[in-house]
């Protein structure tokens, strides 16, 4: 059983610990000129900007993580992840490192983690039944936990987004822990939730420091873990999308920038200023409304992974639906459809007798 009391301490541990190392972190990082100065290229801030922020996320959940010590059998390879993954975003942006040395760091930790026996066995698919994946079951492990990392990683664009979106996905992940009964991964998303929010003080625009590739990295390695240690686990049926609806503003972004990218024959790793929130910026909203929209369909998302694992087959497929529009619907938002075309929000204003989205 859960002791909420611990939980409530161990987040208030874990977001004043985060909340006060902040400020240090900053005048380190500025100390050492570990900072982001703004580029045309994606960068979307004035004047520079301490990076190195995640740091501060890191020692909120480790103060966090002290008082509850949660017990796993894979918890030590867990922790090397973890750290490796943290020294791979401190390197990049301390040196900003090629992309085949941050991706070699991103496979170390995931080699890490796999080694120890944390793998996805198993999917719940629907009219297949439990699919054991096998040998397949290293490659699709290690490839998940890349591309949550990435994901992070990538729409970390405006003030407070990343954070922000990272907290909420955690925490529809707590309450789905919390209804199956599994003490580790609430533990887990409980300090990781509390340095979230204790960081995002400082990060919330204007932001005073950026969480870099070290919060952003750190950040997508926890979401993958806890989903392997809870979601991928659960019997549910379509176990295997739920991780990904927890995460689904990231992931769609990232197939998008993945798509774009290879139509306009560049490298995957090449900065743009087209990935979700920017073009919400283009399309006229204000940096926080831009990020408080992305907020909204996170949490969105969220509440539709919570049900979506608890459903009946026919729940699964009608949430499924509703899902595939809130996608379209972002899309739409974001000036990414039909070249900014809005069919279905025009369709929804229409029979709401609103005017046209702007």
């Amino acid at each position: 059983m859960f002791d909420t009391a611990d939980l409530v301490i161990a987040f208030v541990i874990s977001a004043l610990t985060a909340f006060f190392v902040t400020p240090l972190i900053k005048r380190l990082a500025l100390k050492l000129n570990v900072a982001d100065k703004p580029d045309n290229n994606r960068k979307n801030h004035n004047g520079i900007k301490a990076s190195l922020g995640g740091l501060a996320i890191f020692s909120g959940t480790v103060a966090g993580f002290l008082y509850l010590q949660p017990v796993h059998p894979q918890m030590t390879a867990i922790i090397i992840g973890a750290c490796i993954m943290i020294l791979t975003g401190v390197l990049d942006d301390v040196f900003d490192l090629k992309p085949y040395y941050k991706l070699t760091g991103q496979l170390a930790t995931a080699l890490a983690v796999v080694s120890s026996g944390l793998v996805i066995e198993k999917l719940t698919i629907p009219f297949l039944g439990t699919v054991y994946l096998d040998g397949l079951a290293y490659i699709i492990t290690i490839i998940w936990i890349l591309a949550a990392s990435n994901a992070i990683n990538l729409i970390d664009g405006l003030d407070g987004l990343a954070a922000g979106v990272s907290a909420i996905g955690l925490s529809s992940i707590l309450v789905m822990a919390m209804m199956d009964y599994r003490i580790v991964v609430a533990y887990l998303c409980v300090i990781l939730i509390g340095g979230c929010i204790g960081f995002l003080y400082h990060n919330f625009h204007p932001a005073k420091i950026f969480m870099g590739d070290t919060g952003a990295l750190f950040l997508g390695y926890s979401i993958a873990v806890v989903s392997m240690l809870g979601l991928f686990k659960n019997v549910a049926l379509f176990s295997f999308i739920i991780p990904i609806i927890v995460i689904a503003i990231p992931v769609f972004d990232t197939i998008l920038a993945i798509i774009r990218r290879t139509i306009n024959k560049q490298g995957i790793a090449t900065a743009d200023k087209k990935h979700i929130h920017y073009q919400l910026m283009k399309m006229g909203y204000s940096h926080r409304t831009a990020v408080l929209i992305i907020y909204g369909f996170s949490a969105f998302f969220g509440g539709m992974a919570i049900v979506f694992n608890s459903g009946t087959m026919l729940t699964s497929f009608i949430i499924f639906g509703i899902i595939i529009v809130g996608m379209q619907v972002i899309a739409e938002l974001a000036g990414i459809v039909m070249h900014g075309q809005q069919p279905l929000l025009n369709r929804i204003k229409r029979i709401f007798g609103t005017e046209r989205v702007k």
